[in-house]
């Protein structure tokens, strides 16, 4: 017979139970995430305390000596394991030891498409210690020159579809800088990459080459135009690098998962958390130059894909291809990215199957990054106590006709309300810093916000409007500044006004984002006035902004006003 006092204790556990499911709904998932994201930092600081700065690097290394034959990235077909792409760095990096002036702590911008050999380059330039500076390859021009000036690089790398960009702006480089095309046929004033790793040696070159000195110093430049003006190239450290590799595993990934990498690398989703999440894993990518829709559930069929990166317009354009039979005969368990609206989210899942949507938000110079873990439709992410404890972030008010933060009577910052839209702010401190962005120090000086609620504390401004709800998840609402997102690319619309502002009927032009119906983002619409006597010509718009913008960045809409814009905006 049982004691009496057993059925008291059931009913008390049935209880708590039931009470914590109404309650806490979210406890079990939010602890798992919870002691996830803690044990990942214990195990960083395990490294620092033995003096072991394991970098992304490091951990390639051990993998490609572990696992030599394991399949690294399989790319139209073709098996690069971490053997081979080992061994092809090894010789990318004893090109520039013996071929350049390169050295440890110097800066090379690389201009590639999607391919095995970024990641070669990447790699091998990192075995020299050199930092790699991603280069946009839709960008040209005068965007172009921007980006290699601002990050003030000894050499640039090109890939060989890309080598007429860039002959492009030959006479227009800094001095002193090296072009390296990885073809066999260059234009005069490039050198061929391609040829001297033909005969170079795939030994290893000496760790002491890129043993970091820090897990702050940097690793890459990432560019971003951020909220405001051209692009500026983003400081990756080497601790960003790692926490960034780390996001597929916090989803639950796995070393026996394959990942399908569409994005493109030189964005820190593609590089970060796809490649260096795939070098965290020990897994394997299947590594696409460029989405198809058309081509995707086949891809993700032929090479038994279980885990895919997005963005909402990949999504999208997943779920506008025509029906076909058997759209649920796959693989894929979890998609990881951002961006994603909430009616493409359920509609994805009603035709796609039952695969998890890892919603995640972050930016690339930021300090805060929110992770989905629950599967919430619609939300980036979702906070708590715990969670608070190890990233102090805010809502608050905002001005738009200001554009700048709401302070009180005392100048400090003010809370939003629980459903009420706010910038999010986060902390700056030593366990959660901003390393800014190379060049000037004004780009960085103006990502910060100063005695927020307190003398003396300092807040990374994300330029992002959130919304947290009663539940406390977490939900994207809008950017302020002058850049609006399309297609994936944040697009400055100073840089765009400039480039239409060229042409010599114009006399004022102002340049926007604008909704479009079923679409993510918002389409650029340039407001113009013609100067007095001149006509539009369409004809020498369209070649103009093809020419000199990227074809994200080209406005979709164009508006002829009559009065001055400035006029009109202080009216």
């Amino acid at each position: 017979m049982l004691p009496s006092w057993v059925p008291g204790l059931a009913a008390a556990v049935v209880f708590l139970h039931v009470l914590q499911k109404l309650a806490f709904p979210y406890f079990w998932a939010d602890l798992w995430y919870l002691l996830k994201v803690v044990r990942y930092g214990i195990r960083l600081k395990m490294y620092e305390q033995r003096g072991e700065l394991f970098t992304v690097l490091d951990r390639f290394l051990s993998l490609a000596n572990k696992q030599p034959q394991k399949p690294f990235i399989i790319y139209e077909g073709d098996v690069h394991t971490y053997q081979d792409v080992d061994k092809r760095s090894n010789r990318v990096a004893r090109v520039f030891l013996n071929h350049s002036a390169l050295k440890r702590g110097d800066t090379v911008a690389l201009l590639m498409s999607n391919e095995p050999d970024f990641v070669h380059v990447w790699f091998g330039l990192a075995k020299l210690g050199c930092v790699v500076a991603f280069l946009n390859s839709n960008i040209r021009s005068t965007s172009l020159l921007h980006c290699i000036r601002s990050c003030e690089p000894k050499a640039v790398v090109v890939g060989a579809d890309l080598l007429g960009t860039v002959e492009e702006i030959l006479p227009s480089l800094p001095e002193g800088i090296t072009v390296w095309g990885m073809n066999d046929s260059v234009p005069q004033g490039v050198t061929s990459l391609k040829e001297k790793l033909s005969m170079a040696s795939d030994k290893p070159v000496p760790r002491s080459h890129h043993v970091a000195s820090s897990l702050k110093s940097p690793h890459l430049y990432i560019f971003t135009s951020g909220t405001t003006g051209l692009p500026k190239a983003a400081v990756i450290s080497q601790l960003q690098a790692l926490k960034g590799s780390a996001g597929l595993w916090a989803f639950g990934c796995t070393a026996n998962d394959i990942i399908y990498i569409t994005l493109p690398l030189y964005h820190s989703s593609g590089a970060l958390l796809g490649i260096g999440g795939c070098v965290e894993l020990g897994a394997t990518c299947v590594l696409k130059k460029k989405f198809s829709a058309s081509q995707f559930w086949n891809d993700c069929r032929k090479y038994n894909v279980t885990v895919f990166q997005y963005i909402g317009e990949l999504c999208r354009y997943l779920c506008k291809q025509p029906k076909r039979e058997g759209e649920k005969d796959h693989q894929v368990r979890l998609a990881v990215g951002n961006g994603v609206r909430s009616d493409v989210w359920r509609e994805f899942l009603d035709r796609f199957g039952n695969i998890k949507m890892c919603e995640l938000y972050g930016a690339t110079e930021g300090n805060i990054c929110f992770m989905n873990h629950t599967g919430k439709i619609g939300s980036i992410g979702r906070t708590n106590f715990f969670y608070k404890l190890l990233f102090t972030f805010d809502l608050i008010k905002y001005d738009f006709q200001k554009d700048e933060p709401i302070r009180n009577e005392q100048g400090w910052c003010i809370h939003v309300r629980k459903g009420e839209p706010g910038l999010l702010i986060s902390r700056v401190n030593e366990k959660n810093p901003f390393f800014g962005y190379a060049g000037s120090k004004k780009h960085t000086e103006k990502k910060l916000l100063c005695d927020v609620f307190k003398k003396g504390d300092v807040y990374f401004n994300t330029g992002d409007l959130m919304v947290q709800d009663e539940e406390n998840f977490l939900y994207f609402w809008d950017r302020i500044g002058d850049t609006f997102r399309w297609k994936g690319e944040n697009v400055a619309t100073t840089e765009v006004a400039d480039v239409i502002g060229m042409l010599d009927f114009i006399q004022e032009t102002n340049v926007y984002g604008v909704a479009v119906s079923d679409y993510e983002g918002k389409a650029g619409m340039a407001s113009i006035i013609l100067k007095q006597n001149k006509s539009l010509d369409l004809e020498k718009v369209y070649e103009q902004v093809v020419t000199f913008l990227p074809a994200y960045a080209c406005p979709r809409f164009l508006r002829i006003q009559e009065i001055s814009i400035s006029t009109q905006n202080n009216s």
